[in-house]
């Protein structure tokens, strides 16, 4: 008889918005629709229905004593890091027997900026498909806003991975919460940079209280300003690309396989303007001080295994 495959947890932040914790409800949905061999069962940190504690109670009640915990989550801020680890050893302790894997956030994962791209399309209408024709738009990318600066670390590196091969004129960052540059001091950024057109990206999974106050904050100083065109993109949402990138955290939790940060290497994954470089072998730098022993090299061999992963 084979063991069955460990169950998938969703673990979700929360919102008082109500349209967002019933997406993310909706998306926990949909993944047991695709993956109907699998007990999936997703739950909240906080503010919303239902806990993630009764998630995990929903799974035992269904016959798992294994599962995989995917943050459903864009970085690793405080809930990834202590608060969602801290709720699974919780309910280790209530249900004597039970054995988790826990798996990385989501972002910033190419597939996610491929929506995100898709999602500057879409707000700039048919006037910006090329690189050429988005050299005049500016792109502020909003996060919610963190007191881990390396969550905060980590929407920059979005910004610049956004920016990467795709022909705008510039991507800068900016946080909705707890963290500066707010949206209008972002905004007055991109304006002092010279910016004429600007798309504001929510960088946001689903709807909720905070995507909408970035939109509200952008209406607010675009009325403010006439002379720069600012238009608001959407939300990320329950993209197929989404899904697949959840599948993905769960079989590496699942295998073990919780790499260094691989997804936004340019040598395994096709980027754009950098798609020569995947499997690229690398050469060990030449230091003057090897007296010609090249071999304790500086070299990565990413296209090699050669770090680890």
């Amino acid at each position: 008889m084979t063991t069955p495959p460990p169950a998938l947890l969703i673990a979700g932040h929360g919102t008082r918005d109500e349209a967002g914790a019933e997406a993310f409800r909706d998306f926990v949905r949909e993944l047991g629709r695709r993956h109907p061999e699998l007990p999936v069962a997703g739950g909240f940190i906080e503010l919303s229905p239902p806990p993630l504690g009764d998630a995990v109670t929903e799974l035992v009640e269904r016959g798992v004593r294994r599962f995989a915990a995917v943050p459903l989550m864009l970085v690793s801020a405080g809930h990834a890091k202590g608060d969602i680890p801290a709720a699974l050893a919780r309910e280790q302790k209530r249900h004597p027997g039970i054995s988790y894997a826990y798996g990385r956030p989501l972002g910033p994962h190419p597939a996610l900026l491929r929506v995100l791209e898709r999602r500057l399309d879409e707000a700039l209408g048919d006037t910006a498909r090329t690189p050429y024709d988005r050299a005049d738009v500016t792109v502020l990318l909003v996060g919610r806003g963190s007191t881990d600066p390396d969550a905060n670390a980590e929407v920059s590196k979005a910004a610049r991975l956004l920016w990467e091969g795709r022909g705008y004129a510039g991507v800068e960052t900016a946080f909705v919460s707890l963290a500066a540059p707010d949206v209008p001091s972002g905004l007055d950024r991109c304006a002092r940079l010279g910016a004429r057109r600007i798309v504001v990206l929510p960088y946001f999974l689903f709807t909720g209280v905070l995507p909408e106050r970035v939109r509200q904050q952008a209406e607010g100083w675009a009325a403010a300003h006439p002379e720069v065109e600012v238009r608001s993109a959407d939300v990320i949402g329950p993209e197929p690309e989404l899904l697949d990138l959840v599948m993905e955290r769960y079989t590496e939790a699942v295998e073990g396989d919780l790499r260094m940060n691989c997804d936004s290497c340019v040598y395994r994954i096709a980027l754009p303007g950098f798609e020569d470089k995947v499997g690229l072998p690398q050469q060990p730098h030449f230091h003057p001080h090897d007296d010609g022993h090249h071999g304790h090299g500086h070299g990565h061999q990413h296209g090699g295994h050669a770090h680890a992963h």
